[in-house]
């Protein structure tokens, strides 16, 4: 039976909700095994989550020597490792940036075909699917060779549980690390925050917020939605917000569950890096503008108005 490895990834020793997706990805065929790799010591905090959706082994990765969580080099050597020993055929992870940084140089050991950013795979076949043009087109890739790597899209594939029994072993990887690279320290968002990329509802400004103080009316309305906060190139290049929260063409690209957009004319450039959201709600004055062309749902009216009493419903409802 064909094995497909996942690169998971946690947070504060949870699983990421985005990697359920990618499981499922993996599991397509129904004829392999979905074996989970970890390499932060959180395989028994994760066990239950992960073969929820069909992961049959969870292998803890670890160094014989070398400070492992400090070397991306040394974790790159010790998953070539696991995958060799494993007999993995197929690697699968999120387009993050752990996932970008890990899977390239996985990549470059095995001298494997690797894509990035995709939003749809079969395994079986060695088939991925990735947009091009803005969103324009869809291309279907397909890779050659005994082992490739890809990274998809946080979000971009609907999660299908599949209960099964999970087992955990330890890899001991014997490769050695290099001093070359070292993480010296590693900043994450700010309390409370949620990374855009992963975010199962985005609430996003445009010009119209008007002021960097003015985007505390969105992240109130985020808390009581669980949400990330966004915004467009237009309000980035204003200096209301920081380039880490753009989305579109030239900022990131998402596939939220829910897209609540503020102020947004919805530009060819922003609806590039968000066309894929399952559901998206549109707030603006302009009853002409391109965005109500695109979205699910519309409302014609103030943001100043209309997100406040969101926010005072929601926090009524609990």
């Amino acid at each position: 039976m064909a094995r497909t490895g996942i690169l998971l990834e946690t947070d504060n020793g949870e699983v990421k909700e985005a990697n359920y997706g990618v499981i499922t990805a993996a599991r397509e065929t129904g004829d392999n095994e979905v074996v989970g790799f970890l390499m932060d010591g959180s395989a028994e905090a994760c066990k239950a989550a992960v073969q929820e959706y069909g992961v049959s082994s969870v292998i803890e990765i670890k160094a014989a020597a070398g400070d492992f969580n400090a070397s991306p080099e040394l974790q790159a050597k010790a998953l070539t490792d696991a995958m060799q020993h494993y007999e993995i055929s197929a690697l699968l992870g999120l387009s993050s940036t752990q996932g970008r940084d890990l899977m390239a140089r996985v990549a470059a050991a095995m001298d494997a075909p690797l894509v990035l950013d995709c939003v749809g795979v079969e395994v079986r076949d060695q088939m991925v699917t990735k947009s091009h043009f803005s969103g324009k087109t869809m291309a279907k890739i397909k890779l050659e060779g005994d082992v490739f790597l890809c990274g998809i899209r946080p979000n971009a594939i609907e999660p299908a549980p599949a209960a099964g029994e999970a087992t955990i072993e330890v890899y001991t990887a014997s490769a050695g690390g290099s001093d070359r690279l070292k993480i010296v320290e590693t900043k994450g968002a700010a309390s409370g925050e949620i990374e855009l990329t992963e975010a199962n509802v985005i609430i996003t400004g445009g010009r119209p917020i008007a002021s960097a103080e003015n985007f505390s009316i969105l992240r109130a309305c985020a808390k009581e939605l669980g949400a990330a906060v966004g915004a467009s190139r237009a309000a980035v290049d204003a200096g209301f917000a920081p380039h880490a929260m753009q989305v579109g063409q030239t900022g990131k690209t998402v596939s939220p569950k829910l897209y609540i957009g503020c102020g947004l004319s919805g530009s060819v450039q922003h609806f590039a890096g968000m066309k894929t959201s399952k559901m998206i709600v549109a707030i603006n004055t302009d009853k002409d503008a391109p965005i109500f062309t695109k979205c699910d749902y519309g409302i014609l009216g103030d943001l100043f108005e209309v997100v406040p009493a969101l926010t005072e419903v929601l926090k009524t409802q609990g």
